[in-house]
């Protein structure tokens, strides 16, 4: 039995602050791949794309996701894990992968810092651009996918448990 969660979706889903809750509520550790990737690296996600390229990025997390090795963790993933089928392939052979489903719209309504967030995207993409290109892979990979737009992150925390406990 799986006993992992890993959160997938976009840049301002609720990833990261949905998994610290959802980790609590479960009695589960919480790891960001991201915090993960600037603490080996010891640079942030922004510096190690302006210094090296974003694919460089990509290839940065997909070797800090694939040594991931833990049981009854909530993994919540940098939005560009689902470029790297070698880490989505691990991610479900050790937990279940859960999208969390944001339109457009609402993720423009949280993210104010898209050129220095350090999203890895090509030079001239736009948030378009990569939304349409992220969400066909996010819905190849993901287990379960949760509509995000409308429930608080309590609510989604429990959403996912609950979707979660149903397959298990």
């Amino acid at each position: 039995m799986k006993t992992n969660i890993s959160l997938i979706g976009m840049p301002g889903a609720g990833k990261s602050t949905v998994g610290i809750i959802l980790a609590k509520n479960m009695g589960y550790g919480f790891i960001d791949s991201d915090v993960l990737i600037q603490i080996n690296q010891q640079k942030t996600l922004q510096e190690i794309m302006d210094q090296t390229g974003h694919l460089n990025l990509r290839a940065v997390e997909e070797r800090e996701i694939s040594r991931i090795n833990l049981e009854r963790h909530i993994i919540s993933t940098g939005g560009s894990a689902v470029y790297s089928e070698k880490a989505m392939t691990h991610l479900a052979q050790i937990s279940h992968i859960v999208f969390l489903d944001v339109t457009i719209e609402n993720l423009r309504k949280r993210i104010h810092n898209f050129e220095s967030r350090g999203i890895a995207k090509n030079e001239n993409q736009s948030f378009e651009e990569l939304f349409d290109e992220r969400m066909k892979l996010y819905r190849k990979y993901a287990h379960i996918t949760i509509d995000s737009n409308k429930l608080n992150q309590e609510e989604l925390a429990i959403k996912i448990a609950n979707s979660v406990s149903l397959i298990n």
